[in-house]
Protein backbone atom coordinates (compact mmCIF):
# COMPACT_ATOMS: atom_id res chain seq x y z
CA UNK A 1 0.00 0.00 0.00
CA UNK A 2 1.01 3.34 -1.20
CA UNK A 3 2.53 5.77 2.05
CA UNK A 4 0.29 8.23 0.83
CA UNK A 5 -3.26 6.50 1.54
CA UNK A 6 -6.79 8.37 1.01
CA UNK A 7 -9.51 7.60 2.29
CA UNK A 8 -11.15 6.57 -0.83
CA UNK A 9 -8.44 3.94 -0.79
CA UNK A 10 -8.76 2.89 2.22
CA UNK A 11 -12.64 2.22 1.41
CA UNK A 12 -11.27 0.47 -2.22
CA UNK A 13 -9.67 -2.45 0.35
CA UNK A 14 -12.40 -2.56 3.13
CA UNK A 15 -14.79 -3.70 1.26
CA UNK A 16 -13.36 -6.79 0.32
CA UNK A 17 -11.87 -7.28 3.87
CA UNK A 18 -15.36 -7.00 5.36
CA UNK A 19 -16.96 -9.30 3.45
CA UNK A 20 -14.31 -11.70 4.03
CA UNK A 21 -14.63 -11.54 8.07
CA UNK A 22 -18.61 -11.56 7.76
CA UNK A 23 -18.60 -14.68 5.39
CA UNK A 24 -16.70 -16.71 7.55
CA UNK A 25 -18.25 -19.17 10.12
CA UNK A 26 -17.19 -17.21 13.19
CA UNK A 27 -17.69 -13.77 11.86
CA UNK A 28 -15.07 -10.66 11.75
CA UNK A 29 -14.40 -7.25 11.26
CA UNK A 30 -10.57 -6.27 10.90
CA UNK A 31 -10.14 -3.92 13.88
CA UNK A 32 -7.98 -1.49 12.24
CA UNK A 33 -11.13 -0.09 10.92
CA UNK A 34 -12.53 1.19 13.92
CA UNK A 35 -9.93 4.56 13.72
CA UNK A 36 -12.01 6.42 11.09
CA UNK A 37 -12.17 9.94 12.45
CA UNK A 38 -15.26 9.30 14.71
CA UNK A 39 -13.45 5.67 15.86
CA UNK A 40 -10.03 7.79 16.90
CA UNK A 41 -12.23 10.40 18.82
CA UNK A 42 -14.09 7.42 20.79
CA UNK A 43 -10.69 5.89 21.81
CA UNK A 44 -9.45 9.13 22.91
CA UNK A 45 -12.48 8.93 25.57
CA UNK A 46 -11.60 5.36 26.28
CA UNK A 47 -7.93 6.46 26.99
CA UNK A 48 -9.67 8.35 30.22
CA UNK A 49 -12.13 6.04 31.32
CA UNK A 50 -11.64 5.45 35.07
CA UNK A 51 -11.58 1.46 33.93
CA UNK A 52 -9.18 1.79 31.53
CA UNK A 53 -6.11 1.61 33.25
CA UNK A 54 -3.74 1.07 30.47
CA UNK A 55 -3.66 4.27 29.50
CA UNK A 56 -2.64 5.79 32.31
CA UNK A 57 -0.76 3.46 33.57
CA UNK A 58 1.50 3.71 30.21
CA UNK A 59 1.55 7.26 31.15
CA UNK A 60 2.81 6.51 34.35
CA UNK A 61 5.55 4.55 33.13
CA UNK A 62 6.45 7.25 30.84
CA UNK A 63 6.61 9.86 33.42
CA UNK A 64 8.58 8.10 36.33
CA UNK A 65 11.27 6.76 33.90
CA UNK A 66 11.31 9.17 30.63
CA UNK A 67 14.81 10.05 31.62
CA UNK A 68 16.14 6.57 31.48
CA UNK A 69 14.07 5.77 28.95
CA UNK A 70 15.51 9.25 26.92
CA UNK A 71 19.27 8.53 28.25
CA UNK A 72 18.78 4.67 26.49
CA UNK A 73 17.55 6.14 23.45
CA UNK A 74 20.44 8.65 22.68
CA UNK A 75 20.68 11.53 20.71
CA UNK A 76 20.32 12.05 16.40
CA UNK A 77 17.35 9.98 16.24
CA UNK A 78 14.32 9.82 13.83
CA UNK A 79 11.57 8.94 16.10
CA UNK A 80 8.70 6.77 14.14
CA UNK A 81 5.34 6.14 15.77
CA UNK A 82 2.94 3.76 15.24
CA UNK A 83 -0.74 4.40 14.96
CA UNK A 84 0.51 7.87 16.69
CA UNK A 85 -3.16 8.45 18.49
CA UNK A 86 -3.26 11.92 20.21
CA UNK A 87 0.57 11.27 20.71
CA UNK A 88 0.35 12.97 23.93
CA UNK A 89 3.00 10.35 25.31
CA UNK A 90 5.07 11.19 22.59
CA UNK A 91 5.53 15.12 24.09
CA UNK A 92 7.28 13.32 26.45
CA UNK A 93 9.95 11.64 24.67
CA UNK A 94 10.28 15.08 21.96
CA UNK A 95 10.62 17.25 25.33
CA UNK A 96 13.51 14.68 26.96
CA UNK A 97 15.60 13.54 23.51
CA UNK A 98 18.25 15.40 22.34
CA UNK A 99 19.35 16.69 19.04
CA UNK A 100 16.65 14.90 17.40
CA UNK A 101 16.17 15.02 13.65
CA UNK A 102 12.81 14.03 12.59
CA UNK A 103 9.57 12.53 13.75
CA UNK A 104 7.88 10.55 12.13
CA UNK A 105 3.76 9.47 12.91
CA UNK A 106 2.42 6.72 10.71
CA UNK A 107 -1.81 6.13 11.33
CA UNK A 108 -4.43 4.82 9.09
CA UNK A 109 -6.94 8.04 9.45
CA UNK A 110 -5.40 10.62 7.53
CA UNK A 111 -7.78 13.32 8.85
CA UNK A 112 -6.77 12.57 12.54
CA UNK A 113 -3.25 12.55 11.67
CA UNK A 114 -3.09 15.71 10.16
CA UNK A 115 -4.40 17.26 13.06
CA UNK A 116 -2.05 15.73 15.27
CA UNK A 117 0.97 16.61 12.87
CA UNK A 118 -0.37 20.45 13.06
CA UNK A 119 -1.16 20.87 16.28
CA UNK A 120 2.42 18.75 17.46
CA UNK A 121 4.12 21.52 14.56
CA UNK A 122 3.10 24.22 16.35
CA UNK A 123 4.42 23.32 19.87
CA UNK A 124 7.56 22.35 18.05
CA UNK A 125 8.52 24.75 15.37
CA UNK A 126 11.90 23.77 14.82
CA UNK A 127 11.14 19.48 14.45
CA UNK A 128 11.16 18.36 11.24
CA UNK A 129 7.42 16.25 10.91
CA UNK A 130 6.59 13.84 8.30
CA UNK A 131 3.27 12.91 9.00
CA UNK A 132 2.34 8.79 6.70
CA UNK A 133 -1.15 7.33 6.51
CA UNK A 134 -0.35 3.88 5.94
CA UNK A 135 -1.76 1.00 6.74
CA UNK A 136 1.69 0.07 8.50
CA UNK A 137 0.87 -3.66 9.42
CA UNK A 138 1.75 -4.91 5.80
CA UNK A 139 4.88 -2.39 4.52
CA UNK A 140 6.97 0.52 6.44
CA UNK A 141 7.94 2.73 3.58
CA UNK A 142 10.06 5.18 5.56
CA UNK A 143 11.99 8.55 4.67
CA UNK A 144 16.42 8.00 4.49
CA UNK A 145 18.19 8.92 7.17
CA UNK A 146 21.97 9.71 7.16
CA UNK A 147 24.10 7.17 8.64
CA UNK A 148 24.61 9.15 11.34
CA UNK A 149 20.97 8.92 12.36
CA UNK A 150 19.41 6.48 14.55
CA UNK A 151 15.98 5.29 13.67
CA UNK A 152 13.50 4.14 17.04
CA UNK A 153 9.97 3.08 15.72
CA UNK A 154 7.44 4.03 19.17
CA UNK A 155 4.64 1.15 19.60
CA UNK A 156 3.17 2.78 22.57
CA UNK A 157 -0.71 1.72 23.64
CA UNK A 158 -0.28 -1.95 23.82
CA UNK A 159 -1.98 -2.15 20.09
CA UNK A 160 0.59 -4.79 20.16
CA UNK A 161 -2.29 -7.10 22.05
CA UNK A 162 -4.90 -6.52 18.87
CA UNK A 163 -2.62 -9.07 16.98
CA UNK A 164 -2.61 -12.70 17.15
CA UNK A 165 0.09 -13.86 18.57
CA UNK A 166 1.56 -15.32 15.49
CA UNK A 167 0.57 -12.41 13.27
CA UNK A 168 2.14 -10.24 16.32
CA UNK A 169 5.31 -12.50 15.99
CA UNK A 170 5.29 -11.80 12.01
CA UNK A 171 4.61 -7.81 12.88
CA UNK A 172 7.72 -7.93 15.11
CA UNK A 173 9.86 -9.27 12.52
CA UNK A 174 8.69 -6.30 9.82
CA UNK A 175 10.04 -3.93 12.34
CA UNK A 176 12.65 -5.57 12.61
CA UNK A 177 13.52 -5.69 8.97
CA UNK A 178 13.53 -2.42 8.94
CA UNK A 179 15.92 -1.51 10.99
CA UNK A 180 19.64 -1.45 11.20
CA UNK A 181 22.37 -2.30 13.56
CA UNK A 182 22.09 0.15 16.51
CA UNK A 183 18.36 0.92 15.64
CA UNK A 184 15.67 0.16 17.91
CA UNK A 185 12.03 -0.38 18.89
CA UNK A 186 10.13 1.29 21.88
CA UNK A 187 6.87 -0.63 22.57
CA UNK A 188 4.01 -0.67 25.28
CA UNK A 189 2.94 -4.17 25.55
CA UNK A 190 -0.19 -5.09 28.73
CA UNK A 191 0.23 -7.59 31.45
CA UNK A 192 -1.57 -10.28 32.61
CA UNK A 193 -3.42 -9.26 36.01
CA UNK A 194 -6.34 -10.45 37.64
CA UNK A 195 -9.68 -11.30 35.55
CA UNK A 196 -11.60 -8.82 37.45
CA UNK A 197 -9.48 -6.06 36.11
CA UNK A 198 -9.36 -6.83 33.10
CA UNK A 199 -12.88 -7.11 32.06
CA UNK A 200 -13.61 -3.95 33.57
CA UNK A 201 -11.54 -2.12 31.54
CA UNK A 202 -13.37 -2.83 28.08
CA UNK A 203 -17.19 -3.18 29.65
CA UNK A 204 -17.03 0.38 30.98
CA UNK A 205 -20.16 1.72 33.03
CA UNK A 206 -20.12 5.13 30.78
CA UNK A 207 -20.84 2.74 27.26
CA UNK A 208 -18.01 4.47 25.51
CA UNK A 209 -16.61 1.22 24.90
CA UNK A 210 -19.58 0.04 23.46
CA UNK A 211 -20.17 3.22 21.20
CA UNK A 212 -16.63 2.68 19.87
CA UNK A 213 -17.45 -1.18 19.24
CA UNK A 214 -20.47 -0.05 17.18
CA UNK A 215 -19.14 2.63 15.33
CA UNK A 216 -17.13 0.28 13.21
CA UNK A 217 -20.23 -0.43 12.14
CA UNK A 218 -21.71 2.91 11.31
CA UNK A 219 -17.90 3.52 9.29
CA UNK A 220 -19.24 0.33 7.03
CA UNK A 221 -22.29 1.79 6.67
CA UNK A 222 -21.24 5.59 5.61
CA UNK A 223 -17.83 3.51 3.50
CA UNK A 224 -19.75 1.42 1.82
CA UNK A 225 -23.12 2.07 1.58
CA UNK A 226 -24.57 -1.02 4.30
CA UNK A 227 -27.21 -0.69 5.72
CA UNK A 228 -26.56 -2.04 9.51
CA UNK A 229 -29.06 -0.96 12.39
CA UNK A 230 -26.59 -0.14 15.00
CA UNK A 231 -30.08 -0.85 17.63
CA UNK A 232 -29.39 -4.26 16.36
CA UNK A 233 -26.47 -5.27 17.94
CA UNK A 234 -25.35 -5.11 21.38
CA UNK A 235 -21.59 -4.72 22.73
CA UNK A 236 -20.21 -7.83 24.46
CA UNK A 237 -16.21 -8.03 25.98
CA UNK A 238 -15.20 -11.43 27.34
CA UNK A 239 -11.77 -12.86 28.61
CA UNK A 240 -10.79 -15.76 27.06
CA UNK A 241 -8.53 -17.28 29.84
CA UNK A 242 -6.72 -20.09 26.89
CA UNK A 243 -5.85 -17.60 24.67
CA UNK A 244 -4.88 -14.91 27.23
CA UNK A 245 -7.25 -12.62 25.51
CA UNK A 246 -10.09 -10.16 25.87
CA UNK A 247 -12.47 -10.49 23.08
CA UNK A 248 -14.49 -7.82 21.84
CA UNK A 249 -17.97 -8.87 20.53
CA UNK A 250 -20.83 -6.98 18.48
CA UNK A 251 -24.00 -9.66 19.23
CA UNK A 252 -27.03 -9.65 16.98
CA UNK A 253 -29.97 -8.86 18.91
CA UNK A 254 -32.15 -10.43 16.52
CA UNK A 255 -32.05 -12.89 12.83
CA UNK A 256 -31.68 -10.00 10.22
CA UNK A 257 -29.89 -9.82 7.00
CA UNK A 258 -27.40 -6.66 6.10
CA UNK A 259 -26.42 -5.89 2.74
CA UNK A 260 -23.03 -4.67 2.05
CA UNK A 261 -22.00 -3.95 -1.53
CA UNK A 262 -24.63 -5.69 -2.99
CA UNK A 263 -24.17 -9.23 -1.11
CA UNK A 264 -26.79 -9.93 1.92
CA UNK A 265 -25.07 -11.40 5.28
CA UNK A 266 -27.61 -12.98 6.98
CA UNK A 267 -26.99 -12.73 11.23
CA UNK A 268 -29.05 -15.49 13.66
CA UNK A 269 -29.86 -13.66 16.92
CA UNK A 270 -27.02 -14.33 19.37
CA UNK A 271 -24.54 -14.65 16.44
CA UNK A 272 -21.41 -12.07 17.21
CA UNK A 273 -19.40 -10.42 14.85
CA UNK A 274 -16.10 -10.65 16.73
CA UNK A 275 -13.98 -6.81 16.43
CA UNK A 276 -10.98 -6.99 18.31
CA UNK A 277 -8.58 -9.01 20.56
CA UNK A 278 -6.75 -7.98 23.18
CA UNK A 279 -3.86 -9.99 24.09
CA UNK A 280 -2.08 -10.23 27.47
CA UNK A 281 1.39 -11.18 27.70
CA UNK A 282 3.94 -11.99 30.79
CA UNK A 283 7.15 -10.71 29.99
CA UNK A 284 8.46 -14.24 29.30
CA UNK A 285 6.31 -15.10 27.15
CA UNK A 286 7.06 -11.30 25.11
CA UNK A 287 10.27 -12.01 25.32
CA UNK A 288 9.73 -15.55 23.80
CA UNK A 289 7.78 -13.90 20.89
CA UNK A 290 10.63 -11.06 20.17
CA UNK A 291 13.83 -12.97 20.83
CA UNK A 292 14.27 -14.06 16.85
CA UNK A 293 14.15 -10.48 16.24
CA UNK A 294 15.81 -8.88 18.90
CA UNK A 295 18.41 -9.84 20.92
CA UNK A 296 18.47 -7.15 23.73
CA UNK A 297 15.86 -6.19 25.72
CA UNK A 298 15.33 -3.57 28.88
CA UNK A 299 12.00 -3.77 30.30
CA UNK A 300 10.43 -0.82 32.58
CA UNK A 301 6.95 -1.67 34.58
CA UNK A 302 4.76 -0.30 37.20
CA UNK A 303 4.73 -1.20 40.50
CA UNK A 304 1.68 -3.40 40.22
CA UNK A 305 3.42 -4.61 37.14
CA UNK A 306 -0.14 -4.04 35.15
CA UNK A 307 1.76 -3.03 31.63
CA UNK A 308 5.20 -3.08 30.64
CA UNK A 309 7.42 -0.45 28.31
CA UNK A 310 10.31 -2.48 26.41
CA UNK A 311 13.11 -0.89 24.35
CA UNK A 312 14.18 -4.22 21.89
CA UNK A 313 17.34 -3.78 19.83
CA UNK A 314 20.34 -6.00 18.53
Amino acid sequence: MEATLEKKNVSTEMLPDVLEGLQKPQKTLPSKYFYDQKGSELFEEITELDEYYLTRTELQIMQEKIQQIANRLGEKIQLVELGSGSSFKTRLLLDHLQNIHSYIPVDISRSFLDDVAQNLQEEYPELKIQAIATDYTKSLHLPEIPDAVKRIIYFPGSTIGNFTKENAEEFIGLIANSLHQNDGLLIGFDLVKDRETLLAAYNDSLGVTAEFNKNILQRINNELGADFDLSGFEHKAIFNEEKSRIEMHLVSRSKQVVNIGGENITFEKGETIHTENSHKYTLSSFREMTNPHFKEVITWTDSNEYFAIQYLHN
